[in-house]
């Protein structure tokens, strides 16, 4: 009798920790905590898109699911990020999912490119996916890259979920209510792994790290000691930047703030050649290392000078002007005819 009931534990502990990313119905009456500051990692190779980390909830409670770099299940989607929203007097978790166009995420400033509406961290032009390193940390060199300004036109904050007392006031567009119902695909198992491994694990416990678990990001799903993970770091570091911003006006005369990259600045700080089966996340290349000081975009976006939501982040609507008007698809030197 004792063996069945730990077997159903057992289940009922895989079941919770799995919840999120299964459409399961997750409910908490306790807000979840503000979103940790952090470093992104950089970008383990060409296909790789970034997800944001969030707080999972747990039979003891919320938990810290590190930011990672994961491959799509398919070319042409971007990330959705979950969300906590509040209704019917509780916090219900919405989960994130795989889809053409980059649906309502509450609003929440997860950062890198995730700024509340949308995504500024890339888009997709044929099978290659082109990279924003005004927001991504881009290192490695046989990837498309380019420099796209984006204005931060919200107030800056670290709050984790939509709607009740302290919560996110945001409202999805008809656009993001109508992409909220395309074909969408589930999360990876990668992803589902790395969740679940996190669960797993007590340092990533809210009540155990106190809002700041010492790993806060990692270069791939899993990883979760080496040299490319990062830990958060204290509210008030020299990543912070002021709360709000003023927006300027708009050009309307049709310039664009996309600048190509150079080649020989993107050949600065090379990493190690990544693995370029895009269906399988893999180890880092042996020898390899991450320096920090190195890194780009900081503070997980928050008070990034060049962050803030513009444009929905859809599969090519988010390309900037130059980018749809010609292409050099031969590495980097992508210079506007």
């Amino acid at each position: 009798m004792r063996t069945v009931r730990f077997v159903w534990l057992a289940l009922l502990i895989l079941f919770i920790s799995a919840s999120s990313f299964a459409g399961v119905f997750v409910s908490v009456n306790i807000a979840p905590p503000v979103l940790p500051v952090y470093e992104q990692p950089a970008c383990p190779g060409d296909g790789y898109i970034w997800t944001p980390g969030y707080w999972a909830y747990g039979p003891e409670g919320y938990y810290w699911v590190p930011g990672t770099w994961v491959t799509p299940p398919t070319v042409g989607v971007l990330w959705t990020p979950g969300y906590w929203g509040w209704g019917n007097g509780v916090y219900v978790w919405h989960a994130g999912y795989w889809g053409p166009h980059i649906g309502f995420y509450g609003g929440v400033n997860y950062g890198f490119g995730y700024f509340g509406n949308g995504y500024e961290g890339g888009y997709w032009r044929d099978r290659h996916f082109y990279y924003n390193r005004t927001v991504n940390n881009v290192t490695i060199t046989n990837v498309h890259i380019y420099n796209k300004t984006v204005i931060n036109n919200v107030t800056v904050n670290r709050i984790s979920y939509n709607g009740g007392r302290g919560g996110i006031n945001a409202r999805p567009t008809h656009e993001q209510e109508m992409w909220g119902s395309e074909h969408h695909f589930e999360p990876t198992h990668m992803q589902r792994d790395h969740e679940r491994g996190a669960g797993n694990n007590r340092a990533f416990l809210a009540s155990e790290n106190h809002g700041r678990p010492a790993i806060a990001a990692t270069s791939r799903p899993g990883e979760f000691r080496g040299p490319r993970v990062v830990p958060a770091h204290e509210e008030r570091s020299p990543f912070s930047r002021p709360e709000t911003r003023p927006v300027p006006r708009p050009d309307n005369r049709g310039r664009s703030n996309d600048r190509p990259m150079p080649r020989e600045e993107v050949r600065g700080g090379r990493a190690p050649q990544p693995d370029h089966n895009s269906g399988r996340e893999g180890r880092p290349n042996s020898g390899g290392s991450y320096r920090p000081e190195s890194a780009g975009p900081r503070d997980n976006g928050h008070g990034h000078e060049n962050a803030g939501p513009h444009g929905n982040g859809g599969s090519h609507e988010n390309a900037p002007q130059q980018q749809r008007e010609g292409h050099s698809d031969h590495g980097h030197d992508q210079h506007p005819r």
